[in-house]
């Protein structure tokens, strides 16, 4: 139940979880669910009573930050792997805005919800990379416009398994929440919206590719889904992807350099906007983290060798 429940319930902790389960605020088809260790089997009704969202901003923390760019109005934020974005279930601190509150307490008034002011965008707690957050009202309100019109120019690079055959290509079908687990999205899923990924294959290396990709839509898992759907799952990924590599026709070396991926090896390369205050032009670049270019750099080594056998 606890390791269904925190697939279906975003960045909820486990323990967190199991807490709600033991406080019996968790029901299985209208009886209490009881023990973490219950089985979650098709056809169940599972309810979730959360706690509502705090009605104060969250507390700053002294959390290191990487800044790629801070100004008057907005700051961009190169965030690791691992880290959440804003406050949710079991994760009332450590929070990317726990770290902001701290470093620019002037966001407090910038606009968004109680417990994320500011954030006008998300990546997946297990997705590293760029994401610009705003300081002052008027560029929350006009970072949130570009966010509603699709205007933000935004590109990830992911390894995923396998490769294209296509050099590049464009994946459209929508996203929507999986009709036979609740917890996942599906391209067959229950209220599907439009979902466009355009991909680059940017290197092969037999097993598995680098890709580049270009969201033109962002829905809720929209790459990891697309890339499932499209035959080449996320390497790293637990809920749409590979992370198991015994089997892989690969050395030793390249198998540890993949176990020791830390989340899904998808990063958010690229990030370009409207400065909204200013109206500049903005675009921003990020390097991989250090666990994602160690798995390029053994598939890479690998593939190499290979060729020149």
């Amino acid at each position: 139940m606890d390791v269904y429940l925190a697939a279906v319930v975003e960045d909820a902790s486990r323990s967190f979880l199991q807490k709600l389960i033991k406080d019996g605020r968790v029901t299985v088809n209208g009886m209490a669910a009881k023990r973490s260790s219950r089985l979650v089997v098709p056809g169940d009704t599972v309810a979730v009573e959360l706690p509502p969202p705090p009605e104060e901003r969250p507390p700053g923390e002294d959390i290191p930050l990487v800044i790629v760019h801070e100004d008057a109005d907005l700051i961009v934020i190169d965030k690791p792997s691992g880290m959440v974005v804003h406050p949710a279930p079991g994760h009332a601190t450590g929070t990317l805005v726990n770290a902001l509150m701290f470093h620019c307490p002037e966001m407090n008034g910038s606009g968004g919800e109680m417990y994320r002011p500011g954030i006008v965008h998300r990546i997946d707690r297990y997705t590293s990379g760029l994401l610009v957050v705003a300081k002052s009202r008027a560029a929350f309100l006009g970072l949130a416009q570009q966010v509603r019109e699709h205007a933000f120019d935004r590109r990830y690079l992911a390894i995923v398994r396998g490769e294209f055959t296509e050099d590049r290509g464009r994946i459209n079908v929508p996203v929507g929440r999986s009709l036979s687990d609740p917890a996942r999205m599906s391209v067959t899923g229950v209220r599907g919206r439009e979902a466009v990924t355009h991909f680059e294959t940017l290197e092969r290396y037999g097993v598995a590719s680098l890709v580049g990709l270009v969201l033109e839509t962002g829905r809720t898992h929209q790459i990891r889904v697309h890339l499932r759907y499209a035959g080449h799952p996320v390497l790293g990924d637990p809920v749409y992807g590979v992370t198991d590599f015994n089997r892989w026709p690969i050395s030793p070396q390249v198998k540890d350099a993949l176990d020791a991926l830390d989340g899904q090896a998808l990063h958010a390369e690229r990030l370009g906007f409207e400065h909204p205050v200013t109206h500049e032009t903005m675009r921003f670049t990020a390097p991989p983290p250090p666990d994602l270019q160690h798995a390029l750099d053994a598939l890479r080594s690998e593939f190499t060798t290979r060729a020149q056998e």
